[in-house]
């Protein structure tokens, strides 16, 4: 993910100013030149960095913090508190219509993401929000963005009005607009041309499509990966546009987040959305205070919970979980369990959202982790179901077999039902222990005493 170097080191210089046992100019400087060189490596703007640690500075050496009880925590609250104020103290929202229909743009150079992004903000508003969307597609200097755009349109079952590239992209926006107000869409998401550059030409496009549509939002494409060109490209764009919000795409990537952390200060334009990956439905709302407490290693519950909900069958999971409990749990549970689990995503990613858990992340091989989960999912799999209901009865034969059908070796298929056995052990007492109040002996699973 953005930010994760700049985590690592800001967690590094408040860990270290953390163990002091109370503020002084001299421990305060040495935490502020390693955040300074954090941030100055994470490509934040110059100008920003400094004004940010002057902040810091003034306020970790007020009365307030010195006389604390605890005053290196109150300094992590000071530093959580101005990295909110970069990224916007508050979470920007599209801005519906209230008495009409929405009209939404969202322009940005070729190679941003563009066409993809607002197919995922449509398939968010629709899931998440209840808005019956309609999506144009205006970029007709590049027919295959026409076609991409129809593909995603489907795959979200969303309407696509387009007229094709015969039909300048200002006739075919005006002929959008009624349509969708006859048919009675709430909601209007239009696909506009991108460049490789800013040029006179795409912005007297822009601004013709603008005069014509009155959007409530015209949303901006920047690429994650660009660094310190989402400041210049936001600039250029919201100079000849109202630019009401930003998408930062690829914010799953090896991008050192500067530009995101800049962009907000220099051009007042807040980040509304990122792109967490390539699937459709990995984007996200950009809440800044959840953002900040990633980055300072606080991990971010709210944020997975709401994951939980929308990815996983809760209804299934609860259930295993109870069969788990009573000792009644069968490898079918465990691939409920395991299918669950996939669905939230790689495993690091999970882990950044527990408070503490950050500084494990970086250590799991996510190419090891799915390809592990993908071959336990495939031993289960290959089992009858007699066998998944009572894996006791497997012998050498059946082992045997189950490793050929799921692509493993008998030793994985092994490996696995021990573990299996294990946990069901593991839970059963547990489940005592809820009802009779008693420790379980664990001493047994472990090779310790009976």
């Amino acid at each position: 993910m953005a930010f994760d170097s700049l985590s690592n080191k800001l967690n590094k210089a408040l860990r270290d100013i953390s163990g002091k046992g109370r503020l002084t100019e001299k421990n305060m400087e040495d935490m502020l030149k390693e955040v300074r060189v954090a941030l100055l490596e994470a490509d934040v703007n110059y100008k920003i960095v400094k004004d940010f640690l002057v902040r810091v500075k003034e306020k970790s050496l007020g009365t307030d913090v010195l006389e604390s009880v605890d005053p290196s925590s109150m300094v992590v609250k000071i530093v959580h508190d101005e990295i909110v104020e970069l990224l916007g103290t508050q979470e920007a929202t599209l801005n519906y219509a209230t008495d009409s229909m929405t009209v939404i743009m969202m322009v940005g150079l070729q190679g941003t993401g563009k066409t993809t992004s607002i197919a995922k903000v449509a398939n968010l508003i629709k899931n998440k929000q209840n808005r019956n969307p309609m999506l144009v597609a205006a970029d007709v200097i590049r027919p295959a963005a026409i076609e991409q755009l129809q593909t995603l349109g489907k795959a979200i079952d969303v309407e696509v009005f387009s007229k094709g590239v015969e039909v300048k992209a200002i006739d075919t926006v005006k002929e959008a607009l009624v349509y969708a107000k006859d048919k009675g869409y709430d909601t209007v998401l239009i696909d506009t041309a991108g460049r490789l550059h800013i040029d006179e030409e795409l912005m007297n496009e822009l601004k013709e499509i603008e005069a014509i549509a009155h959007p409530q939002d015209i949303l901006l494409t920047v690429d994650a990966m660009t660094g310190q060109d989402i400041v210049q490209v936001a600039k250029s764009f919201h100079e000849q546009l109202n630019v009401t919000g930003l998408v930062v795409t690829k914010f799953d990537g090896d991008s050192r987040g500067g530009g995101v952390l800049s962009v907000r200060s220099i051009t007042q334009v807040p980040v509304k959305f990122v792109g967490q990956g390539e699937k459709i439905d990995e984007i996200e709302y950009f809440y800044p205070d959840r953002m900040a407490d990633r980055i300072l290693g606080m991990g971010d519950i709210v944020t997975l919970v709401e994951q939980a909900q929308e990815k996983m069958d809760l209804e299934a999971s609860e259930e295993a979980a109870k069969r788990m409990m009573e000792g009644s749990f069968t490898m079918d549970d465990m691939l409920v369990q395991l299918e669950q689990v996939s669905k939230m995503g790689p495993l690091g990613g999970i882990l950044k959202m527990l408070p503490g858990m950050n500084q494990y992340a970086d250590m799991i091989n996510e190419a090891d982790a799915e390809k592990g989960l993908k071959r336990q999912k495939a031993i289960i799999q290959s089992m009858t179901l007699e066998e998944r209901s009572d894996p006791s009865i497997l012998n050498n034969r059946r082992k045997n077999r189950i490793a050929r059908g799921s692509g493993t070796t008998p030793q994985e298929v092994s490996k696995m039902v021990n573990q299996f056995e294990k946990m069901k052990t593991l839970m059963k007492q547990m489940g005592s222990m809820s009802k009779t109040g008693k420790m379980p002996n664990f001493g047994g699973m472990f090779g310790g005493k009976k």
